[in-house]
């Protein structure tokens, strides 16, 4: 037998063997699926945004057809639809989406701040980040590289000025800017929240003038005048409890840096 005949009948021999372990293994070692599992991913999106607090959608299915997640409503990026269409495959009660978007908590452009060191690196914030804590007279607000921007899966954030910018009409609320950015200073919260405070440096009153002409100051204002007593300073910021606020839009007047936005807060 000739040594081209004798390398293809020992390939061929390795070939079937393999194939035949594949379909035994294929029968023996599967993982069993829960025949729930098909109907539910049926209804979700595929747009594997990571919205609903899971991987991606083959997660959030498999959570819900276990019995592990009981909550129907979480795909912010099918909205309603496809919530209602879960909803009737698992037999539950439908359960409204809350719409959300990602807000920016600093307003520190380069006309409100500036640069305190030239960054050479990569445009990165990540990068600025980890050499220098931020390169921005502001060590809390966008460094304005645009690591968000990148990331973001329906192109609804812009660098503009040297800070990012939310289109809340393309923002689906996926998160992936918030997760990404390295000061934390992007959050996905409810559209209804009428008030947001968009400063996110700690510091007091003076130290936050040198460095950003639009921070907050710290003066108390907006938490004593509030009507409904809904807003407390947690380290030299307002915070807001959204439970009590009744959006009067108070704060935002009396606050003499405009820090805290009402209604329209792009």
């Amino acid at each position: 037998m000739s040594p081209v005949l004798i390398a293809v009948c020992v390939l061929g021999g390795i070939g079937l063997v393999s194939a035949l372990l594949l379909v035994l293994a294929s029968k023996y070692m599967a993982v069993p699926v829960d025949e729930k599992f098909p109907a539910i991913r049926a209804c979700l999106p595929g747009a594997n945004c990571g919205a609903c607090g899971y991987a991606g959608c083959d997660g959030y299915a498999n959570a819900l057809a276990a019995g592990e997640e009981e909550k129907t409503n979480k795909c912010i990026a099918g909205g309603q639809d496809v919530a209602k269409a879960v909803a009737e495959t698992m037999g539950l009660a439908f359960e409204a989406v809350v719409e959300v978007n990602a807000f920016v908590h600093c307003r520190g452009d380069c006309l409100n701040t500036r640069k305190r060191t030239e960054f050479q690196g990569a445009r990165s914030c990540a990068a600025a980040k980890l050499l220098f804590g931020s390169d921005g007279a502001c060590h809390y607000g966008c460094i304005g590289y645009g690591d968000c921007a990148s990331v973001c899966p329906e192109n609804a954030i812009n660098i503009i000025n040297g800070i990012a910018h939310i289109n809340d009409i393309r923002c689906m609320g996926c998160g992936a800017c918030a997760r990404t950015c390295p000061q934390g200073i992007i959050e996905v919260l409810p559209k209804e929240f009428e008030v947001e405070v968009s400063c996110s440096n700690h510091d007091k009153g003076p130290a936050v003038k040198k460095a950003c002409a639009a921070g907050c100051i710290g003066c108390t204002l907006c938490a004593k005048k509030c009507p409904e007593g809904a807003i407390t300073m947690v380290n030299n910021l307002p915070e807001i409890d959204h439970g009590k606020c009744s959006g009067c839009g108070t704060c935002a007047s009396v606050c003499p840096q405009k820090v805290i936005l009402y209604g329209n807060k792009v």
